[in-house]
């Protein structure tokens, strides 16, 4: 079968489709038939060899690559219960060291990471969904916010900021955005109670409960947070917060019951799928050098 994958560190132009084996299902494992596999920042990151560096990852010859997929059930391991062959799925690989990944013609994960794909949605949507759903929801959590409390989220526009003011508004908060200009129709469309264009001051109205610095902004946003509040960067950074402020990380895992419910609330329409191109594998480099360059909106997904 064909995947992308890494054998080599450095930028878009390292990742390449190769022919490997197609892996087997083993206990409580399913495989999937992959119909799309969405990009994501971190994948550049693996590119560069920074888990590595970081020492979360050990050299290997290859790596594999991806977090987000949508496809078929094509086979279930022993001891799986939940998921039949032919069933339609998505799913989230957080184990660096999948050697192929789901950027691959197909996947195997563990059947409790997989969740039911959201009917009326096309592959490619729904495979957009789990790691920016989950990465926002999870910071939200770990904000601990009462409900009417007050959210500042950047990066509004975003896929994890995006998720982060559609989530914040179902939980009962007050939302109030920042991102581009031309981004403020839809970033209200998301249920943002206020507004506050990129490069205004992030206090306009007040300081506030909590922040999700899904934008990197750093220490203004930090500055924005009221004594007592939490602060999270959903980027692996955390900028140095006072002692009245809780500066918290976020390391989202998979977590296949928590998907299912995201996943509904997709069929529900209170939660947005966005796509910004499709490209199929032989497209590897042109994908990449699209996600590296920025300024999409929406996931840019690969199909085999």
């Amino acid at each position: 079968m064909r995947a992308i994958l890494i054998k080599k560190f450095g930028g878009p132009e390292v990742l390449e489709v190769a022919e490997v084996p197609v892996p087997e299902a083993g206990a409580g494992q399913v495989r999937i038939k992959v119909e799309a596999a969405a990009l994501n920042p971190v994948d550049l990151l693996s590119a560069s060899g920074f888990f590595v560096h970081l020492g979360r990852l050990a050299q290997l010859p290859a790596y594999g690559v991806g977090w987000d997929v949508a496809g078929v059930v094509d086979a279930v391991g022993a001891d799986v219960t939940g998921y039949a062959v032919g069933d339609r799925v998505i799913g989230m690989s957080d184990q660096l060291d999948r050697t192929p990944d789901v950027q691959a013609e197909f996947a195997v994960l563990p059947a409790t990471d997989l969740a039911p794909f959201p009917s009326g949605k096309t592959a490619a949507e729904a495979a957009s969904l789990p790691l920016n759903s989950l990465t926002a929801d999870h910071a939200i959590d770990l904000l601990e916010l009462p409900e009417g409390g007050t959210l500042l989220v950047t990066g509004a526009a975003g896929g994890v900021g995006g998720y982060a003011v559609e989530l914040g508004k179902l939980r009962g908060l007050r939302v109030i955005a920042t991102a581009s200009a031309a981004d403020e129709d839809l970033v209200r469309s998301f249920g943002a109670a206020e507004f506050i264009p990129r490069g205004a001051s992030l206090t306009t109205f007040g300081q506030v409960d909590g922040v999700l610095d899904a934008a990197n902004i750093g220490a203004a946003a930090v500055a924005a947070t009221r004594p007592g509040g939490g602060f999270v960067a959903v980027n692996g950074s955390q900028p140095e917060t006072p002692e009245d402020v809780r500066g918290i990380a976020v390391f989202v895992t998979a977590h296949g019951p928590r998907l299912a419910e995201l996943s509904a609330l997709v069929e529900k329409g209170e939660l947005s799928v966005r796509v910004s191109e499709e490209l199929p594998f032989e497209q590897v480099t042109q994908a990449y050098t699209k996600l590296a360059a920025g300024g999409f909106r929406g996931r840019i997904v690969l199909v085999p």
